[in-house]
């Protein structure tokens, strides 16, 4: 698992990119499931009702909210989306029609073209809004997509903020109290356990994960969700530190984790090549 935490959140971008109609095919109207009741009757333009922001978008607020916060960047947002071009074809969203199928669930980021995510903040939970996204904040330049203003439905169901992690003070090293295997994996108890038994290289466990590298870079951050990941400690894609410390662990028990290269991401591309340090804590030993 590891750094696969990390790379899950900015995947979430990166599927709300298609599940947004980034790069998907628009589809047919024998399969969009559209009647004309789904297709709003002002989509041609932004009516004299309609608030503009500075940038050009424009919105209305079509059912109003329950919820009193609004969304910010680093967010992880659940909700239901249509997208319409002018002419009344819908090009996003769910085929079998408005507002169809379960919610798309995403962290707000700059993956996100601009009119969602500018537009989405303005909103609060329970809310459904329409808004009118020009060129230059939709697809502008973007292959097979609509080069139009391209209209948008959007209800904002669930809103998840990130709970702060302080940066540890000891990465740069294993402290003078850590304890070390005979692979050279460090280790220090933060918070004992409640149970008794450890896991076997044969079971999977939920683990809630914080990492950084030793300059204080954050490379993993599922905890910070508080979703919990379920690890494979057969599974050798993963790391060996990762492997052989959670073996050593009994549900509850937190620890700080000084993995070397060698037990890490040694050659492999695009994650980190020196020493990781990463916060376990053991949820759950799959029975």
């Amino acid at each position: 698992m590891a750094y696969h935490a990390f790379v899950t959140l900015r995947s979430l971008a990166v599927c709300a990119l298609l599940a947004l109609g980034c790069n998907k095919s628009a589809p047919s109207s024998s399969d969009a499931g559209e009647t004309s009741s789904d297709v709003p009757s002002d989509i041609a333009a932004p009516p004299a009702d309609a608030t503009r922001t500075p940038s050009g978008l424009a919105s209305k607020v079509v059912t109003a909210g329950n919820g009193t916060v609004h969304p910010k960047l680093g967010d992880r947002v659940s909700f239901h989306y249509t997208g319409w071009t002018p002419d009344g074809k819908m090009f996003d969203g769910d085929p079998r029609g408005h507002f169809r199928g379960p919610p798309v669930t995403v962290v707000l980021s700059d993956f996100l073209i601009k009119g969602w995510v500018e537009g989405i903040q303005l909103m609060v939970t329970g809310e459904t809004r329409r808004f009118w996204i020009p060129p230059e904040l939709a697809y502008k330049d973007k292959p097979d997509r609509p080069q139009t203003m391209v209209v948008y439905d959007i209800s904002l169901g669930e809103l998840k903020s990130p709970k702060a992690i302080a940066t540890p003070s000891d990465l740069a090293a294993p402290p003078a109290d850590a304890q070390k295997t005979k692979s050279g994996l460090a280790f220090k108890i933060l918070t004992k356990g409640t149970g008794k038994d450890r896991p076997s290289p044969k079971q999977s466990v939920k683990v809630d994960v914080s990492g950084w590298t030793p300059d204080g870079k954050m490379i993993d951050e599922s905890a910070t969700w508080g979703y919990p990941t379920w690890v494979r400690l057969d599974n050798e894609s993963e790391p060996m530190g990762w492997r052989e410390g959670l073996q050593l662990m009994v549900v509850g028990e937190k620890r700080r984790f000084w993995i070397p290269p060698e037990l890490a991401f040694k050659g492999k591309p695009d994650q980190p090549q020196g020493m990781v340090v990463y916060d376990l804590e053991l949820v759950e030993i799959q029975k």
